[in-house]
């Protein structure tokens, strides 16, 4: 996978908390479900999903939940199956609120 973001962009994402790079995630998931830029916008959440997996912060359970909904949303987002992809934002839409 091509990196999207800059070497500053990532510094700036290893200081935001697990609830805002989750928040910011389902920015990404929710434009690659409805925006006319899907494929790019898939591309983002997926370099965010794996910029907050490698962030050493969220290291055992979280790390795993983490990287289960990466693989959630790959599953979703290739079957194209409306009720999951769904969940996935409902799911992500839960930490932008909590990182209000």
């Amino acid at each position: 996978m091509t990196q999207i973001h800059s070497a500053e962009i990532n510094d700036k994402w290893r200081k935001l908390t697990l609830n805002e790079q989750l928040g910011n995630i389902g920015s990404e998931v929710g434009r690659s479900i409805s925006g006319r830029s899907k494929e790019s916008a898939k591309e983002r959440a997926l370099e965010l999903l794996d910029l907050t997996i490698s962030d050493d912060r969220w290291a055992g359970p979280k790390r795993k939940e983490i990287a289960r909904a990466r693989e959630s949303y790959l599953e979703a987002i290739d079957s194209n199956d409306a009720e999951d992809l769904n969940a996935l934002n409902k799911y992500f839409y839960h930490f932008a609120v909590s990182a209000r």
